[in-house]
């Protein structure tokens, strides 16, 4: 009964964030996080990965089919986000530490999804430069690929807080971003020692959330309101990061 309620979860999951331009792993972490689903962060950490990369994989196509993928804006952010995200795969984490620090993760994704504005007035100057955009896509892509996250939760609502670009656009940043990044921190996993996950248990749940994110990445904004998705989501997080800290604490 368990198994079935992460399938359906996952495809609904999929299905709402791809149509926002994210993967979903913050809530894949969250889910699988549950005290009740007795899993370990060895099990975690690449299976939220692995779905990431089939949900944002659709996505990015998505995206640079409508021209939204410009490589001139979106490569100061990955220069130094892959690396680092590959060295935050390798970093060994221990139960308790990860529970914890996912958690906290959790709980300032949640904040930054909350307080994302609703429209965009101005271009951000403080963007503007390299140095920042390096800096910025660097630290999400050592946490993404320490925690298995993706890293787009964290830098999409950052963009749209300091008025980056269109949103369209933006989505199409953290679609790559995350895919990248995803692909990183899983490679870093394995070159640690291996991806421990069994295929029966995995490969029900990579089935799920391709179909749920190929529906999600069609759809997008014309169907679903993203802000109202944002922040609903922002709330569920904040749920499940409570109850992840609670049981670690």
């Amino acid at each position: 009964m368990e198994f079935y309620i992460l399938l359906v979860s996952f495809f609904i999951i999929a299905l709402i964030y791809s149509s926002v331009g994210f993967g979903g792993g913050s809530s894949y972490l969250a889910l699988l996080a549950q005290p009740f689903f007795l899993l370990l962060p060895d099990v975690i950490r690449p299976t939220a990965l692995l779905c990431n990369i089939i949900v944002v994989t659709g996505g990015t196509l998505v995206f640079y089919k409508q021209g939204k993928v410009d490589w001139k804006e979106i490569w100061p952010f990955l220069i130094a986000s892959v690396p680092l995200a590959l060295v935050g795969g390798l970093w060994k984490l221990d139960k308790h530490p990860f529970f914890i620090l996912l958690s906290v993760t959790l709980l300032v994704a949640s904040f930054l999804l909350w307080i994302q504005p609703e429209k965009m007035n101005r271009q951000g100057e403080s963007l503007k430069r390299l140095e920042a955009k390096i800096a910025l896509g660097g630290a999400i892509g050592f946490l993404s690929g320490l925690v298995s996250i993706g890293g787009g939760i964290f830098l999409s609502p950052i963009l749209h807080l300091m008025n980056w670009s269109e949103a369209k656009k933006i989505s199409a940043l953290a679609s790559v971003f995350i895919l990248v990044n995803s692909i990183s921190g899983l490679a870093g996993q394995w070159a640690r020692g291996g991806l421990h996950f069994e295929i029966v248990f995995i490969l029900p749940l990579l089935v799920s959330v391709f179909l749920g994110g190929q529906i999600g990445s069609r759809l997008g904004a014309i169907k679903f309101n993203p802000i109202y998705i944002k922040r609903i989501t922002a709330l569920l997080i904040f749920v499940a990061a409570l109850n992840i800290l609670k049981d670690h604490l």
